[in-house]
């Protein structure tokens, strides 16, 4: 299996939510799994954790860009913790070491992710996050998803 040829998507978002947030987050997880994609995430907790949940829990490989410069900080559901000791400045390495991203839910930090997704012309897809220019709406979780790797096989990456 060869890693460097596997999509790599990032989910960006809240880490304080509800439980239906939590819901969508999962999802999101559980479809890039199904779909033999890698996840690329902050690695903490809110959305973070629900989509390495999902993700973990359906087979999925989960790849965690940590603030602190503990590994052990990192989600039980996170396969490759990076501790990067930058805090915030983080986001700009999620968004970095992603080919897209899914945005859910979330505040200042998620739109600071989104800001660097638009700076460095990655493409974003939203559930409940930020309407604003850059980012396409997306219905739910599988849609999100579907949207995301129809952009990438159509895009050639």
């Amino acid at each position: 299996m060869n890693l460097r040829k596997k999509f790599r998507i990032g989910v960006i978002g809240g880490s304080e939510i509800n439980s239906r947030i939590y819901e969508i987050a999962y999802k999101v997880g559980r479809e890039i799994a199904k779909n033999d994609c890698i996840l690329v995430c902050g690695g903490l907790g809110g959305v973070m954790e629900a989509v390495s949940k999902g993700a973990k829990e359906n087979g999925g490989i989960v790849i965690g860009i940590l603030p602190g410069t503990d590994a052990d900080d990192a989600n039980p559901y996170v396969d490759i913790p990076i501790p990067t000791g930058i805090s915030y400045a983080r986001n700009m390495i999620v968004v970095l070491n992603s080919d897209v991203i899914i945005a859910i839910d979330g505040k200042y930090g998620t739109l600071s992710e989104i800001s660097y997704a638009n700076i460095f012309g990655k493409k974003v897809i939203g559930i409940e996050t930020w309407e604003i220019e850059g980012v396409e709406k997306a219905d739910n979780a599988e849609d999100a998803v579907k949207k995301a790797i129809s952009f990438l096989k159509s895009n050639k990456f």
